[in-house]
């Protein structure tokens, strides 16, 4: 088996459910080996966002630097990325070290509501990092504010947002459905002369806390082991569904609680 290692550049949080927590949870679960660059400092917990320390732009940059001038980094996923400084230095050092696959989970909001990108920087990711990824990973509101439209309410807005994400440039866009109401959770992947539907059944569970980071971690840590994006997609998803279907086992804080990255072995 190819020995992977994957890279996470995102936010923290000390309650070990989403952000870099998650993804490095997430990449070992599915054999792969964790770096990580911290782009903000995050005081949150299952019950919300209760303070953000960003980190200034030029010590981001070079914690890209200490890990890419060093580590064969196989994949990358982006996560929290705070303000456009950060969005730009990203974006260089990307450019700089042509990493060969890079999930950018578009994070705008925690699971709480709370925002985690100004929104000046919205434009900065559309302009600067969207074009030169692999994938990206809304789900429907961040698409929404993506493309300046109204928040998709069904699958066939959905599709015309997900062609027009497309169309900016990016390797491939998988459009999550998670908002709908629907009992099943669809999700379309867009890839240049592609379109496919994954469909999973709706997990009854509050516990939901760090879904978006562990699904774009997923895709990051089996992406250079598959073929194409359609299997890794595949299976990113079946690891999420189980880790959600096993995240009432948990016992972690008083509101949304985690999923369960390490349901294969606990």
């Amino acid at each position: 088996m190819k020995r992977v290692n994957a890279l996470t550049i995102a936010g923290t949080d000390p309650s070990g459910g989403a952000g870099i927590q998650a993804d490095l949870k997430a990449f070992s679960a599915l054999g792969a080996y964790g770096t990580s660059v911290i782009t903000a400092l995050v005081a949150q917990n299952t019950r919300g966002v209760q303070s953000v320390y960003n980190i200034e732009s030029d010590f981001v940059s070079a914690q890209l630097d200490s890990v890419l001038s060093d580590v064969r980094i196989d994949s990358a996923k982006i996560g929290m990325l705070a303000n456009s400084q950060i969005v730009q230095v990203v974006a260089q050092r990307l450019r700089h070290y042509q990493l060969p696959f890079v999930v950018l989970d578009t994070v705008m909001l925690a699971k709480s509501g709370d925002p985690l990108l100004l929104p000046e920087a919205v434009d900065a990711v559309r302009r600067l990092l969207i074009p030169q990824v692999s994938i990206i990973t809304p789900n429907l509101p961040e698409a929404a504010a993506l493309l300046e439209c109204a928040v998709a309410t069904n699958e066939t807005e959905m599709r015309e947002q997900g062609e027009a994400l497309l169309a900016m440039g990016c390797g491939a866009v998988l459009m999550k459905g998670g908002h709908l109401s629907d009992e099943e959770s669809p999700d379309w992947l867009f890839m240049s002369g592609s379109r496919e539907r994954f469909t999973a059944p709706r997990v009854h569970t509050r516990h939901t806390h760090g879904t978006g980071c562990t699904l774009s971690a997923a895709l990051a840590a089996l992406r250079p082991r598959l073929h194409n994006w359609a299997d890794t997609v595949r299976e990113a998803k079946e690891y999420l569904q189980q880790a959600l279907m096993q995240a009432d086992s948990l016992e972690v804080g008083h509101g949304i609680g985690p999923v369960h990255h390490f349901h294969r072995w606990w």
